[in-house]
């Protein structure tokens, strides 16, 4: 599940392997920069920033590709001549450089920015939780800032923190031990959901298989997220869609464990 851990490992993979190296050919596969070279650019960063993946590129004009892994997407690199192990048709972005080659997946957004924008054009996101600005206070203030958002809204909203993703969301909830609609404005110590949930994602930063109990093994990964009994007390999970219109997400949690009052 691409949430903020997932993009900071990615943009970590990336620093490694292309970062410093010279494109020898660009391949953007997405209709509106079908026509854009970047060969001779060079791979001068790559950042994250809550679940954007910045990969700076100087150019004539120093870029920014900017993507989003949405669901679905993933950066791999290849040594040259290495098999994809995903299906090309689901390439978006192909950046071949005078070393391995970096290959965008099903990216839900692609984009190329001049560099001198990036800053204004992720200004709406609140801190970052794995980044080296991370505000604890900040982001308790945007968190509080529309008291009656149900809580799970208030943890998925990249205004307020960068970087918590559903799954995540869900057993913050779970681990508050508080019901997903209730406010988040009726939190009691709301600094400590803050707390935890910048150290779920720092513990889960530098491993593969994301867990909030504990427990790598597949399946009990997680407690309430996508169970059909909870890992807790082992009753049977409530599932709806939560959401503003057209964005709905699937919102799991325990009616015995989590109460519907703070």
């Amino acid at each position: 599940m691409p949430e903020g851990d997932t993009v900071w490992r990615a943009a970590r993979m990336l620093d490694r392997s292309i970062v410093g190296r010279t494109l020898v050919r660009s391949d953007f596969r997405v209709p509106r920069l079908a026509t854009v070279d970047l060969a001779g650019a060079v791979v001068a960063s790559s950042a994250s920033r809550g679940k954007h993946l910045l990969l700076r590129l100087d150019h004539d004009t120093p870029w920014t590709l900017h993507t989003h892994l949405k669901m679905e997407g993933a950066w791999r690199t290849f040594s040259p001549g290495q098999p994809w192990r995903r299906p090309a048709h689901t390439a978006r972005v192909v950046l071949t450089t005078d070393g391995p080659t970096a290959v965008g997946f099903s990216l839900g957004v692609v984009e190329l920015w001049p560099r001198a924008e990036e800053q204004d054009r992720l200004s709406h996101l609140g801190p970052d939780l794995l980044g080296p600005d991370w505000d604890p206070e900040e982001a308790l203030r945007r968190l509080l800032a529309e008291p009656s958002t149900p809580l799970v809204q208030a943890l998925q909203d990249q205004t307020r923190m960068a970087g918590v993703g559903n799954m995540y969301a869900n057993e913050l909830c779970f681990l508050a031990g508080l019901d997903p609609h209730v406010p988040v404005g009726a939190v009691e110590r709301p600094e400590r959901l803050v707390q935890r949930a910048q150290q779920v994602l720092t513990v889960n930063k530098e491993r593969a298989q994301q867990s909030t109990t504990g427990d790598l093994a597949p399946g009990r990964r997680t407690w309430v997220y996508r169970q059909k009994a909870c890992r807790r007390c082992h009753g049977r999970i409530s599932t709806t869609m939560l959401g503003v219109e057209g964005q709905e997400r699937a919102t799991y949690w325990c009616p015995s464990c989590q109460r519907t009052v703070a």
